[in-house]
């Protein structure tokens, strides 16, 4: 499989290293912001992706949105690793299946965060039965990232607002005081160069149960983003989500 990646940053830098001991072959480096001689070029084009079975996109907020349209336009396969767009995605996933594109899109491709969010969900379903938890979530990254909350933070607060009926929208950030009991907060801690720590916090007056997820390096994550890449190039044209790609993957799970 001959892969284009978008984006050099950490994420590519650790997926070109990936490509480079697999049996694909790295057919383009493309990213308009990095003086790198590994770069081939900073903008995208039929030239520079020609050659691509698949598109691996970690690039920029800024860029995401120009970049998804030239793939759906040019029927390029391609993994959105990309996050900081997810009020956009509604849009996104019409316009890829109404113009034939083929995208797979998350916040994280991570295998084991996947597992993360399928627990969320079904923590959801529980305690939706008991009135007598509450829940928030929390989440903790290096200083560098560009968004806040992650993407992961926010699909598994997307999950708890499915599954537990009680609670209707999230608070973002930390609070200047109460927050209403029909709301999730999510919050975020920027520090050092941690590669990512999630925590569901399930909490009543008689205990609290805790669901974490640790990256231990960006690896999982970029090993997931090729994984979705070789699984996506099969598939029949359309939008697809990180859950589609896991159900597979668990056999239906």
């Amino acid at each position: 499989m001959r892969i284009a990646l978008v984006g050099y940053g950490r994420m590519g830098k650790m997926l070109q290293s990936l490509i480079y001991e697999s049996s694909d072959t790295l057919s383009a480096i493309i990213d308009p912001y990095v003086n790198d001689e590994a770069v081939t070029t900073g903008t995208l084009s039929d030239e520079a992706l020609g050659k691509a079975d698949v598109a691996i996109d970690f690039s920029s907020p800024d860029s995401i949105m120009q970049n998804i349209a030239f793939y759906t336009e040019h029927s390029i396969p391609a993994v959105i690793g990309t996050t900081g767009w997810n009020e956009k995605e509604r849009y996104v996933k019409e316009d890829t299946e109404e113009k034939g594109g083929k995208l797979i899109a998350s916040g994280n491709f991570s295998i084991g965060v996947s597992v993360f969010l399928k627990l969320a969900e079904k923590a959801g379903e529980i305690i939706n039965n008991i009135p007598s938890y509450d829940v928030s979530i929390s989440e903790i990254h290096h200083r560098g990232k560009a968004d806040a909350p992650s993407g992961t933070a926010l699909m598994a607060a997307e999950k708890l607002l499915k599954t537990v009926g009680r609670k209707k929208a999230l608070q973002i950030g930390n609070p200047d005081g109460r927050i209403t009991e029909d709301r999730i907060n999510v919050s975020s801690v920027r520090i050092g160069s941690v590669p990512g720590i999630h925590t569901i916090l399930i909490d009543s007056s008689a205990d609290t149960i805790e669901i974490t997820h640790t990256a231990r390096s960006r690896e999982g994550f970029a090993e997931g983003a090729l994984r979705a890449a070789r699984w996506l190039v099969s598939k029949p044209a359309g939008f697809y989500t990180m859950d589609d790609f896991v159900s597979d993957l668990l056999g239906g799970i």
